[in-house]
């Protein structure tokens, strides 16, 4: 399935160090060489990890308790007169189910996928290309969607692995890094169903996320 990219690119101008600085703080971060399941060691204990399917249908599970019949919602296909007004119906009426549960209080971390741009020496890092994460899982498809994706978003590596991405990219190759965001559900509209525009048929859910912090690992 494909992932609509976003691209964020440290402005080859940087300012003083400062209140701008400052307001880009969260999507500023050093690049961590911990695998994935070493997340526990650098997140809140009480923050539910959601980078599997069974992670994550525990949340479904928690919020909404069961799928929705995505066949029944699907009708006669996107070209369907009612599918809209479907969609409509069976979120506002998860939304309005869903008011007060605890899950909606959960900290939450989940991935996206990143791919290194240019680099800043003034930052002393690299820019990002990034885009969601796509899960399979018995609810449908889970794609994480932050209210507002940080900044800025600049990945700074000790210089030793520094020097050694810098001379990948020169080289022409691609480098990906994984993209930790952390926070919480937005209470009013914490999921969003709808479906897929690749796959026929295919139901999407996209846990609404306000973000907090963001982390940055390189593959292991």
């Amino acid at each position: 399935m494909r992932a609509l990219w976003v691209i964020a690119i440290l402005l080859s101008t940087v300012g003083s160090v400062g209140e701008g600085w400052a307001e880009d703080a969260l999507g500023m971060r050093p690049l961590l060489t911990i695998a994935r399941k070493d997340l526990p060691t650098i997140l809140p204990p009480d923050c539910h990890i959601l980078i599997d399917p069974r992670s994550i249908e525990e949340l479904l599970d928690a919020l909404d308790g069961r799928p929705p019949d995505w066949d029944l919602v699907y009708g006669h296909g996107h070209h369907d007169s009612g599918l809209d007004e479907r969609l409509f119906s069976l979120n506002r009426e998860r939304d309005a189910r869903r008011a007060w549960k605890e899950a909606l209080q959960w900290m939450v971390a989940f991935l996206w996928s990143g791919e290194l741009s240019q680099y800043n020496p003034t930052a002393g890092g690299f820019g990002l290309a990034i885009g969601p994460t796509f899960t399979p899982t018995r609810w449908g498809v889970v794609r994480f969607k932050p209210e507002e994706v940080p900044s800025n978003l600049i990945v700074i590596p000790e210089p030793r692995i520094r020097d050694v991405l810098r001379r990948q990219l020169e080289a022409g190759r691609k480098v990906d890094i994984e993209i930790v965001m952390v926070g919480r559900l937005i209470p009013d509209e914490s999921l969003v169903y709808d479906f897929s525009h690749d796959e026929e048929g295919v139901g999407i859910i996209m846990p609404v996320v306000r973000i907090e912090r963001v982390e940055y690992l390189l593959p292991r």
